[in-house]
C-alpha cells in the first residue's frame, strides 16, 4: 500500500540497510587483504574476520573468494564510470562541447580516481587474479574504446578505431602511471603530460580527415 510506514516496512527498510553495511564493510576487508596478498595468496577467513562477519556471511552475499574478488573489481569500475560521466556532463553545462576537451574532462576524472583507488589499480593490473579475470578486463576494455567513439563521434573505419584505440591506451598507461607514483605531485605531472599527449595527437583531425 502506498505511504505505508508500518512495523514491516520499517523492518525490511532495516534489514536491507543492515545488508547494504555488511556488504559494504565485507568490500572494504577485501580491498585491504587482497591488497596486501593478491588473490591467490588472500584468504576468505582473513576477509571476513577483518570485515568482523562470518564465512557463512560472506558466502550469503558474494558466493566466495572469486566472486567477491569480481565484485570489488565491478564496483571499482563503477567509480570510474561515474565520476567520468560526470565530469563531461558538467563540461557540457559549462559550455564545453570540442569532444576533444570533453574526452579529457572525462579522463581527468579517471585519473584522478586511479590516485585516489591507487592500491586497487596495482591490484588488478598485476595479472593476479581469478580464472577468466583477463577477459572480463579485455571486455570492459573494447566497451571503453566503443565509448570514448561515441564521445569523440568517431566513424567506423580502421583508422578512426585505431585512433580512438591508442587515445584511451594513454589514459589507460597513465592510470598505471599514476597508481604507482610517490606522490600526488607525481600522479598530477603524469596526468597533465597525458593531457597534453592528447591534444597533441588532434584525434579529430585524424577522425575527419582533414
Amino acid at each position: 500500500m502506498l505511504g505505508y510506514d508500518g512495523p514491516m516496512a520499517r523492518k525490511s527498510s532495516w534489514e536491507w540497510s543492515r545488508t547494504a553495511e555488511t556488504r559494504k564493510s565485507m568490500l572494504r576487508a577485501a580491498r585491504e587483504i587482497f591488497s596486501e596478498h593478491g588473490f591467490a595468496e588472500a584468504n576468505v577467513a582473513d576477509v571476513v574476520a577483518r570485515a568482523g562477519s562470518s564465512v557463512g556471511s560472506l558466502y550469503h552475499h558474494f558466493g566466495g573468494k572469486t566472486e567477491l574478488f569480481l565484485a570489488l573489481y565491478e564496483d571499482h569500475q563503477a567509480a570510474h564510470e561515474e565520476a567520468s560521466a560526470s565530469s563531461v556532463a558538467r563540461a557540457r553545462q559549462t559550455g564545453v562541447d570540442d569532444p576533444v576537451e570533453l574526452l579529457i574532462s572525462g579522463a581527468r576524472a579517471y585519473l584522478a580516481g586511479a590516485w585516489d583507488r591507487r592500491d586497487l589499480v596495482r591490484l588488478f593490473m598485476n595479472g593476479d587474479g581469478p580464472p577468466g579475470f583477463e577477459l572480463i578486463r579485455r571486455t570492459r576494455g573494447r566497451e571503453w574504446v566503443r565509448q570514448n567513439a561515441v564521445l569523440l563521434g568517431a566513424g567506423r573505419e580502421p583508422l578512426d578505431r585505431f585512433t580512438v584505440a591508442v587515445l584511451t591506451s594513454i589514459i589507460a598507461e597513465a592510470a598505471r602511471e599514476v597508481a604507482t607514483s610517490d606522490t600526488e605531485k607525481e600522479a598530477q605531472e603524469i596526468i597533465e603530460a597525458a593531457m597534453t599527449l592528447i591534444r597533441r595527437l588532434d584525434p579529430l583531425r585524424g577522425l575527419d580527415g582533414r
